[in-house]
């Protein structure tokens, strides 16, 4: 795919611009941490994760805005990146916030932040570390606790609580990749690989739409993302971005495949964006040639399927992610 807004037709009629999705439309300021949509906090320490004889008492109304008076614009970063993700471990959160330090000093001022916002039950660990017990304080998974869930919601308007149990590992395992893929987008854009515009995390990169017969459906891509290849440029590429982690069979992922098809003839995403994003599988696996296997599987599988507009899909393993932004999705 080039870099121009030149519409084509599929097979159905439905209009698709720059191979599903480049545009010419201005480019928002560059995306960072503090941008991304907060949704998912809690309201009620987890079983298993902050010991009790480390958590405060209540804490009051008066005393919440106190505590958040007392917040940095970096502590608020943190806080809010957790609540975005739902989980993050103590690297991952080093990565997106203390990148500008250097490698010594960058892990001790990450530690002793979230030491602080953990004290103040802005923040809680699942007991649970990635990597197990060697992995250190590195392989801690944080999320957001009781009170810096209150001071969201307080800041967002939201009144409703986030109640939730510990994770499985399965789906930890993937909150985790979804925040890693996310991360290595964020990196490369600071590197000048590529500029990442925007970024949306489930649930907020999900797309609601009619289906047959009127129903209601929401697709539920993993990240929703909006790149360019050059700083600057006028042109803009969509993706809607899936983890696999090596779990799902062939059928499960074609049926996704299907969902996003569906979805595209919709034309929802269309008439409110003027284009489709590009659906990129990053496939993952015990090993690399295992992964490798797994996308030339499915490749070849969507490419089959008569009822797929196959251009609209690439399948790639996590090593060809950024190389496939800076092109822009050319095949």
């Amino acid at each position: 795919m080039t870099d121009t807004h030149q519409e084509n037709q599929s097979n159905d009629g439905v209009a698709v611009a720059g191979s599903f999705a480049s545009t010419s439309t201005p480019l928002s300021a560059p995306v960072t941490v503090e941008s991304t949509p907060v949704r998912d906090g809690t309201d009620a320490a987890i079983p298993g994760s902050t010991p009790a004889r480390d958590q405060p008492a209540r804490t009051r109304t008066r005393d919440l805005s106190s505590i958040a008076d007392r917040l940095s614009e970096r502590d608020w970063a943190v806080l809010r990146s957790v609540a975005a993700h739902r989980f993050l471990t103590t690297a991952q959160i080093t990565r997106l916030h203390f990148a500008g330090h250097a490698d010594t000093s960058g892990p001790v001022l990450a530690r002793r932040t979230l030491g602080r916002l953990r004290s103040r039950r802005l923040l809680a660990t699942l007991e649970r570390r990635v990597g197990g017990v060697r992995a250190g304080s590195s392989g801690l998974v944080y999320h957001v606790d009781v009170v810096g869930d209150r001071i969201l919601r307080r800041e967002s308007g939201r009144t409703s609580r986030r109640r939730f149990s510990i994770p499985s590992p399965t789906f930890l395992r993937h909150t985790l990749a979804i925040a890693q893929t996310h991360i290595e987008l964020l990196e490369a854009s600071r590197a000048g690989q590529c500029e990442l515009v925007r970024c949306e995390i489930e649930p907020a990169s999900w797309r609601r739409h009619l289906g047959l017969g009127g129903a209601r459906l929401t697709l539920k891509p993993d990240l929703f993302a909006e790149t360019a290849t050059d700083r600057g440029s006028a042109f803009t590429t969509s993706w809607f971005i899936e983890v696999d982690l090596g779990t799902e069979h062939q059928p499960t992922l074609l049926r996704k495949s299907h969902d996003y098809d569906a979805y595209y003839r919709s034309g929802t995403e269309q008439a409110e964006h003027g284009v489709f994003p590009l659906v990129v599988w990053i496939m993952t696996a015990s090993t690399s040639k295992a992964a490798e296997r797994r996308c030339t599987a499915l490749r070849q599988a969507i490419d089959k399927d008569q009822r797929l507009e196959s251009a609209l899909f690439h399948v790639i393993t996590p090593d060809q992610l950024i190389s496939l932004v800076q092109n822009g999705g050319t095949r």
